[in-house]
């Protein structure tokens, strides 16, 4: 079976063969030509440097000539060693059609350097000093059209060369632009047919795919081909083949997710109505209401307000327990709530209120602050001997209510703290309204859909932190 890497491997190192062997053919050429000009440049160069360095002679010369002094001298000697460092070098211009000419350029210099030398022994201002100083004046004009003259003929010489480099070019663009229409059109066509033995196999699937989704099951999905499409094409029949226990699988699944789907809610609900069964019902509010107008009529106003605190607590445990209310109904059964334990504790129990009105107006499920008090006061503050006190701090703070609530009491261990998170009931003594610490837990979370709503911190010994973590923005939960 011919995988399609192996076809891509072999179709890519096609085109590289292909581009490498123009590659090499253009960097040969462009070698041999970049050589050859090179060379006649070098040439160029060679001429040019020694009508530099006789000019440099008689330049260092005429210095010495005006003042004899060492510095002068030695550049005079210097000059004299370039020149013939490049009387050297003209040696390897010499060809059949400058041979002639080259010689006598080549005695010029020697007689240069000769004439100079002689003249450095003479005194300056002798007769034979000034016909020498002419006569190098003279030779050094020579070589210098000399020099013209021999690179004129490198220059015919070498014509054809530039000719025929200028032709090269227009011939070798047109090559290129032939080269590259011709490979364009092979990759096209190569490109087409790859791809067709490809795309040929996968409209075929697509085509089988378009019929299932149209719930037609009967067609055999045939597919020409040797490669992996053709091993997915036979998967794709065997699927076929299973599709329709699959269509009934996923209905019996979705069916047993929507039954457990309805169980939850049910559950939910259930749940919520027995958290309010277990407050005692209007029985109990009635005859709170009773002993409270009696206690009244008798006199025992103290006692009168403690009981319509008690029945407000209960109208309220009984009403609101099943929907969502805000912060500021919460705060006003959390007073409720701490008259009543202040009966029983006087100065023993202090309420501390930090509240930032703005945040008052944010939904919360009801019954939510209550029960975290009254576990603050039942296991953190009442066995304590000097009791203790309770702050709330309410704020807002990047689109959150921040609710803290904070004892200085027993604490509590972390055993205890990973229980109420985990949304465990826990096992404590004492008198509660029957709403434990996990039950908020637990309705805060299903209240908000998110897990961080609640962070709780204690140490034995050091107290309780309490937060609440409220969005500012909550619809209502309905009934």
């Amino acid at each position: 079976m011919n995988s399609i890497r192996k076809k891509i491997l072999s179709f890519t190192t096609i085109i590289i063969i292909i581009m490498s062997i123009i590659w090499i053919a253009l960097t040969f050429y462009n070698y041999k030509t970049q050589v050859k000009y090179n060379d006649i440049l070098n040439r160029y160069l060679i001429l040019s440097d020694v009508s530099r360095s006789s000019n440099q002679v008689i330049t260092d010369l005429n210095n010495y000539m005006n003042q004899s002094t060492p510095g002068n001298l030695q550049k005079l000697e210097n000059s004299k060693k370039a020149l013939e460092s490049a009387r050297y070098e003209v040696f390897k211009v010499r060809n059949e059609v400058n041979d002639f000419t080259l010689t006598n350029y080549i005695n010029l210099m020697g007689s240069l350097i000769e004439t100079t030398d002689r003249l450095m022994g003479l005194e300056r201002d002798s007769e034979a000093a000034v016909k020498d100083l002419a006569e190098i004046t003279r030779i050094s004009n020579y070589i210098s059209d000399m020099t013209l003259t021999l690179i004129d003929m490198e220059l015919k010489t070498h014509e054809p060369f530039y000719r025929g480099i200028m032709e090269q070019s227009i011939e070798l663009v047109k090559l290129a632009i032939w080269m590259v229409l011709l490979t364009s059109l092979l990759l096209l066509l190569a490109t087409y047919w790859f791809s067709l033995g490809i795309t040929r196999p996968v409209q075929q699937l697509t085509k089988a795919a378009s019929e299932l989704a149209k719930g037609r099951f009967d067609n055999e999905i045939t597919v020409k081909s040797n490669d992996e499409i053709a091993f997915l094409a036979k998967t794709f029949n065997h699927m076929r083949t299973n599709i329709n226990n699959l269509i009934q699988q996923i209905k019996e699944k979705a069916k047993l997710e929507h039954e457990l789907q309805q169980n939850k809610i049910l559950l939910q609900e259930s749940h919520f109505r027995s958290l309010q069964s277990q407050m005692n019902p209007h029985f109990l509010f009635n005859t709170l209401n009773t002993l409270s107008k009696k206690a009244y009529l008798e006199g025992s106003e103290e006692i009168s307000d403690l009981l319509v605190s008690v029945a407000d607590l209960l109208r309220y445990n009984l009403k609101q327990i099943d929907r969502s209310v805000t912060l500021r109904d919460e705060l006003v059964v959390v007073n409720q709530y701490m008259q009543i334990q202040k009966a029983r504790f006087t100065d023993r129990l202090e309420l501390q209120l930090d509240i930032d009105d703005s945040c008052l107006d944010v939904a919360i499920p009801a019954l939510t602050l209550q029960p975290i008090i009254e576990n603050a006061v039942i296991h953190a503050i009442e066995p304590k001997i000097n009791g203790g006190v309770i702050t709330i701090r309410v704020q807002g703070k990047d689109g959150n209510v921040l609710v803290r609530i904070e004892d200085d009491g027993i604490g509590m261990s972390d055993e205890v703290i990973s229980q109420i998170l985990m949304e465990r009931q826990v096992q404590t003594t004492g008198h509660s309204t029957g709403i434990g610490f996990s039950n908020v837990v637990k309705r805060l979370r299903l209240f908000y859909e998110s897990d961080d709503v609640i962070q709780l911190e204690s140490k034995l010994g050091s107290g309780t932190s309490v937060l609440l973590k409220i969005p500012e923005q909550r619809g209502e939960i309905h009934d």
